[in-house]
């Protein structure tokens, strides 16, 4: 057995300690050096004592368990009734699966334990994917309070630390401070992966770019409670873990029992942030969703539920796919009303049968009409929860999760079924499954509108377990009926991760369809999640929930930027906005397979600007986006400076949305270019370097650039 482990693909290394009867560890992480041997990098950086400090250097490891002295956050914590709790593993065994993926078996004979890390650095994408699983060897019970996937050290280099916030309705927002003596701890205990603590986080060196320096993310593909740490220590050290937050007893573990942890996703790059962002969207495009969506394009949808709300009036709705197939959509989602007494959002969640009173012959009628005008058509559930007026809760009441002795905490009207009771699962599948299995139906919006704040199921508490049931419950219903495509939606972006995407198709990404709120929400969930999984809607010409009014151009280039669709009341819809709709959809239509197939870049600009782009892979063709947030302070706006281009190639530029787009003054650079008519042929190399001079803009206004190899034009 090999004291070391190396592994290399691309620009990525990876070199792990794990000698026989020691910690495993992990001696570098970054730019590959071919040149070095491991011993001496560990020669290069030998750490000395020094006052204050242990007459020996105690050396970091995979998990910096208690008993290894390690003064930082251990990344394992367990005991048996409080004895063995200063747990410490050393390696007992290692397997090399391939050159980019090996196991390393670790022991602590004294506590019984038995730990497996696997850890594979993935040929696509270049991300490290590392996952745990603990065994209870002993014949005592185990309580397990922390086990994290991996102790990663950080280079020193990477000062700037930038986190994920939000709310409902703004999900998705950065934030970035400088690293600090001390542990930077965000902890989500929503019981889903949440709208404020979205479990992602990238690190950076201070002058990082989007095109250039150094930097690192992490992610965990985990959908409910989470804790990460960045803990930087006065001994000169920095340590990063993220796993599942337990809640008090919750994993205990018999002899013979096994835990395992979630998948914690690691890239890093010293070509700036969007190479990382390119790294994450190519590990969920190719290896967690398995390339499920590269073989059929995203289809434009249409969702009624800011169209209707709970008004289900037939003709109302009849007169709603017609004017959906007109304007160009391919799906048609019937959202939430259309079942037991679910006139409002009080009653009748949980009675999974199609309202007679509503549709008094069944959705097949509807289904049938939908077919017809050439759309697929989904359907609205929220699974998980329950009305108290509700027949399955009168029927049920002990159905929910609870704590004995605690008043239950209603949100939104509703509790939360207790999934982790095998009848509650399977009522479910057997509603489900009946109507997928009598209706056409390709496509569900799996909703989930609360967080959890009583997980608990017989006594204990069940937050963990309740996620693997709903895993359970999807994987189930996927096996039966592999065509159905599912999204994943918690009141917008709560349940956003790699996950729940191993499973699902789609992320619907917030509840506002304000295309202002959108162009920063969407901008700040790409760097995770390629484009094709984030649903972007185009909302009323006043938003239901900021109560702004934005014009359809706006809103159209801001749908475009990702899996597109429409969410207003079509028949209300001016004639003017209807033909705008219309050609945008045509437009996303065309550049679909672009969007979502090449690699997303986001751009240098100003507080009230966002611009991003994508290039193909072959780099022959690019759609790029500048969006005036707000007004600019100086008189005229600055430039638009793409990336990756071909410097070589010879590219045609033209302005192709707003289709009549003007600037405030002319001539303007879209005259000088002909943008809006047959555009003008530049070299890659002079669009980057020299940059393009934006059209003075009215605040709110977004335009689309296109650029075309010119050798491909025919």
């Amino acid at each position: 057995m090999s004291e070391f482990i190396s592994m290399t693909q691309g620009d990525t290394g990876l070199v792990l300690s794990c000698a026989r009867g020691k910690p495993p560890a992990i001696l570098h992480w970054g730019t590959p050096v071919p040149t070095i041997e491991p011993d001496q990098i560990r020669a290069l950086h030998t750490r000395q004592h020094a006052p204050g400090t242990p007459d020996q250097d105690l050396p970091v490891s995979l998990m910096n368990e208690i008993g290894s002295g390690f003064a930082g956050a251990p990344g394992f914590a367990a005991h048996r009734q409080g004895q063995h709790w200063a747990c410490h593993f050393v390696v007992i065994d290692v397997h090399q699966i391939s050159p980019l993926a090996c196991e390393i078996l670790c022991e602590d004979t004294q506590a019984g334990l038995s730990l497996r890390h696997r850890i594979e650095l993935d040929a696509k994408s270049e991300i490290l994917i590392f996952e745990t699983e603990l065994e209870n060897i002993a014949d005592s019970e185990l309580t397990l309070d922390h086990c994290v996937p991996v102790c990663l050290p950080i280079d020193p280099r990477l000062t700037q630390i930038h986190g994920f916030t939000g709310r409902w309705a703004g999900e998705f927002q950065g934030e970035t401070l400088s690293a600090f003596s001390g542990s930077y701890v965000r902890e989500n205990r929503a019981g889903r992966t949440s709208h404020d603590t979205f479990p992602g986080l990238i690190l950076s060196t201070a002058p990082t770019q989007p095109d250039a320096g150094r930097c690192c993310g992490f992610h965990l593909g985990w959908s409910g409670n989470h804790q990460m740490r960045l803990d930087q220590l006065r001994e000169g050290r920095t340590s990063f873990q993220m796993g599942e937050l337990f809640l008090p007893g919750e994993l205990i573990l018999a002899p013979g029992a096994r835990y395992t942890t979630p998948k914690l996703y690691a890239g890093q790059s010293c070509r700036g942030f969007n190479d990382l962002t390119q790294k994450f969207h190519r590990v969920v495009r190719h290896t967690v969703m398995r390339d499920r969506l590269a073989t059929k394009p995203r289809p434009v949808h249409f969702n009624t539920w800011e169209a209707l709300y709970f008004e289900h009036e037939p003709t109302h709705l009849q007169r709603l796919v017609v004017a959906a197939a007109q304007i160009g959509a391919e799906r048609f989602i019937l959202d939430d009303g259309w079942f037991g007494a679910r006139r409002h959002d009080r009653a009748g969640l949980g009675d999974w049968y199609v309202s007679e009173r509503v549709y008094p012959e069944g959705l097949g009628p509807l289904i049938g009409q939908v077919k017809a005008h050439g759309m697929d058509f989904g359907l609205w559930f929220e699974p998980e929860m329950v009305n108290p007026d509700s027949e399955l809760y009168r029927a049920h009441p002990d159905w929910v999760l609870q704590v004995e002795g605690l008043a239950q905490i209603s949100a939104r009207g509703q509790y939360v079924l207790d999934l982790t009771r095998p009848e509650v699962g399977a009522y479910l599948f057997e509603r489900l499954d009946a109507l997928l299995t009598e209706y056409d139906i390709a496509y569900i919006k799996w909703d989930m509108n609360r967080n959890i704040h009583h997980p608990g199921s017989r006594g204990r508490a069940a937050a963990h377990l309740q996620i693997q049931h709903v895993y359970a419950l999807i994987d189930r219903l996927r096996r039966k009926h592999p065509a159905v495509e599912i999204e994943s939606c918690a009141s917008g972006g709560g349940r956003a991760d790699f996950g729940i995407l191993e499973r699902t198709d789609r992320i619907w990404t917030s509840d506002s369809n304000d295309a202002l709120d959108r162009q920063t929400i969407q901008q700040g969930a790409s760097a995770f999640f390629p484009l094709e999984v984030l649903g972007a809607h185009v909302g009323p010409e006043i938003c239901h929930i900021t109560g702004r009014r934005l014009s359809m151009n706006l809103r159209v280039a801001t749908a475009l930027f990702g899996h597109m669709g429409m969410e207003l009341n079509l028949l209300d819809v001016s004639d003017d906005d209807f033909k705008i709709l219309s050609q945008g959809i045509e437009i996303y239509k065309k550049y679909r397979n672009l969007l979502h197939a090449g690699q997303m870049y986001e751009l240098a600009a100003p507080d009230y600007a966002l611009g991003r782009g994508v290039v193909s892979q072959t780099q022959s063709e690019a759609l790029f986006s500048w969006c005036n947030l707000t007004g600019h302070r100086d008189s005229l706006p600055g430039r638009l400076y793409p990336l990756g281009l071909d410097p070589k190639r010879i590219y045609q530029i033209r302005l192709i949305w707003p289709l009549n787009a003007t600037s405030l003054s002319s001539p303007s650079v879209i005259e000088a270019l002909k943008l809006t008519t047959t555009g003008t042929e530049i070299s890659g190399a002079a669009l980057m370097e020299l940059g393009l001079q934006l059209p003075l803009l009215h605040p709110e206004t977004a335009l689309l650039f296109h650029l075309q190899d010119v050798e491909e034009l025919g």
